[in-house]
């Protein structure tokens, strides 16, 4: 647990419970992160688009937002750079969560008698090597956790859900089958964010988040790049991504780990000399794996 910002936010509160906005229903995997970094005296405040997870934090709705902003088998979720892009907001912490899948159902309903299981299609896809040696119709919805609780809710006797390990808990489904998802190290990493003019700092903070923008002068993206290369920051991603407004031109998002402040201040002034333009989604402490 995130227990410095855990510590700021409550302290704000003054025995409120802090809320935060998830993208997705009670249950999702944005709550499991929510609340394996914050604790879990906490509100979530679920929204149905990622855009509306900036928009509750950006208009005082939420304290701080979780969203998810890379795979490791799918890869960068591009519309959420623009969001962080085009929002008030900055990043105040991180955290990895490893995506596992579960298949449940209600009391009594034991694995023979299922004869279709309902989930997000991507949860449906990552979990195509159990389900293709079953004989069950697959039924596409919105959300995984929404399916457990409209499970829940209907009382079938015949279908399953696909989910997380909360969904089940929190609407008293049975899990028929533990870890069902073909890929067995699929990693997430979820961003927290807080309001830009905000006062919830990191504290210890030893990675960054930014974009900058190059001129088409040829070598412009290596004279910014090797700001870096004579000082200890470690480049841990390069993303570019299209500007919409500038057809086939890109902006390019780096995250860096550093172990001194001073070297990485040093190093955001060569490189923002180098570029046409910089900024910085957030300076932050490096997230771990939630179990």
């Amino acid at each position: 647990m995130n227990e410095d910002l855990a510590t700021q936010v409550a302290s704000r509160k003054r025995g409120v419970k802090p809320r935060v906005a998830i993208q997705g229903y009670e249950g999702c995997f944005h709550q499991i992160v929510a609340q394996g970094c914050l604790g879990d005296d906490i509100e979530t405040v679920p929204c149905a688009t990622f855009r509306q997870v900036a928009a509750a934090v950006e208009e005082g709705t939420a304290d701080l937002g979780v969203m998810a902003i890379e795979n490791s088998i799918a890869g960068s979720i591009l519309p959420n750079y623009s969001i962080l892009q085009n929002s008030r907001l900055k990043i105040v912490g991180e955290s990895y969560l490893l995506i596992r899948q579960h298949l449940m159902a209600n009391p009594g309903v034991r694995l023979e008698d299922v004869t279709e299981v309902h989930s997000h299609p991507m949860a449906l896809l990552q979990c195509v090597d159990y389900l293709d040696a079953k004989p069950w119709k697959l039924v596409e919805t919105e959300d995984t956790a929404l399916s457990a609780r409209e499970l829940a809710e209907s009382g079938s006797r015949n279908a399953a859900a696909i989910a997380g390990e909360l969904a089940a808990r929190l609407f008293g489904m049975n899990i028929l089958a533990e870890d069902i998802h073909t890929i067995k190290n699929n990693y997430t990493r979820f961003l927290i964010v807080a309001p830009k003019n905000g006062d919830i700092v990191a504290h210890n903070a030893d990675k960054a988040s930014l974009y900058f923008k190059t001129d088409h002068e040829h070598g412009s993206l290596l004279r910014v790049l090797r700001a870096m290369e004579n000082s200890d920051i470690n480049m841990t991603k390069l993303q570019s991504y299209p500007i919409p407004s500038e057809p086939w031109h890109y902006m390019f998002h780096v995250d860096m780990e550093f172990g001194n402040v001073e070297v990485f201040i040093n190093t955001l002034d060569a490189m923002r000399e180098a570029s046409e333009e910089l900024h910085v989604y957030g300076v932050y402490r490096k997230g771990t794996n939630l179990k």
